[in-house]
């Protein structure tokens, strides 16, 4: 068994799906992965794979010619979930794809298409969860800051709305542990940018927006001590969320 690992971003996972099919090895001995790759299994040959642009052009040009833009964008989402074993879902259910094209799509009763429609829809409903969850705080320079921790890699799915809701605005929506981030200045297109440890320290400081103060009074007002449902309140906003939101608990960067 070959393993091919790669690092978790789309690019890298693309090139993967590329070398392992330009392998020649057949699908039941290849298996992706991404790294960091935690024990290693025996009778396994692993393989580390690095990005190339144009080997991940490759790709997405066969997906969106010969399965159809609905495809791509299935795979767009799983390469953005947290999995480690999202590349080989992508690869298994490109396998179908490139065999029967767009009829593919409504194959569900197929393990391989099953798994990329599951995984997809994990990813679409964070990014949903977010565009309800974000908030934001005022930064010196009268720039938009909220911080995120996001299971998935959510950024560019959650940035149009944002875009579209504050188009004026100087803002940035910062992935605290990919350390990446969305930052739109005001009437312009947004972008995707790498942030280093410096600029992660300096957009990580405590701010002083009075709107905060007042999103938790509010918060605190009209609750009704009696009626709290734990419970209830983590089914429908799980622990993990609330780091970005500035209303209901201290943030760890504080």
């Amino acid at each position: 068994m070959t393993v091919y690992t790669c690092s978790p971003d789309l690019a890298s996972i693309l090139t993967c799906i590329y070398e392992a099919w330009n392998s020649r090895l057949g699908y039941r001995n290849v298996r992706l992965m991404t790294e960091p790759v935690g024990n290693l299994e025996l009778f396994c040959d692993y393989c580390h794979v690095e990005p190339d642009t144009e080997k991940a052009a490759s790709v997405t040009r066969s997906i969106q010619k010969k399965i159809g833009a609905a495809a791509w964008r299935l795979v767009y989402l799983c390469a953005m979930s947290e999995r480690s074993n999202a590349p080989d879902i992508i690869y298994r259910f490109l396998l179908y794809g490139f065999s029967y094209g767009k009829d593919t799509l409504h194959m569900l009763q197929e393990p391989a298409v099953f798994h990329a429609f599951e995984v997809s829809r994990q990813v679409t409903n964070e990014a949903h969860s977010f565009r309800e969850f974000i908030r934001f705080a005022n930064m010196p320079g009268n720039v938009l800051v909220s911080h995120i921790e996001p299971k998935s890699n959510v950024l560019t799915l959650v940035a149009p709305h944002f875009s579209d809701r504050l188009p004026s605005e100087n803002w940035m929506i910062i992935d605290d542990q990919r350390f990446i981030a969305v930052v739109h200045p005001a009437d312009q297109d947004y972008y995707l940018t790498t942030l280093s440890n410096e600029e992660m320290d300096r957009l990580s400081v405590k701010t002083d927006d009075p709107f905060i103060d007042l999103w938790k009074d509010f918060f605190n007002t009209i609750k009704i001590k009696e009626r709290e449902n734990s419970q209830c309140q983590r089914n429908l906003m799980p622990l993990w969320y609330r780091n970005c939101l500035l209303y209901t608990s201290p943030s760890p960067r504080d």
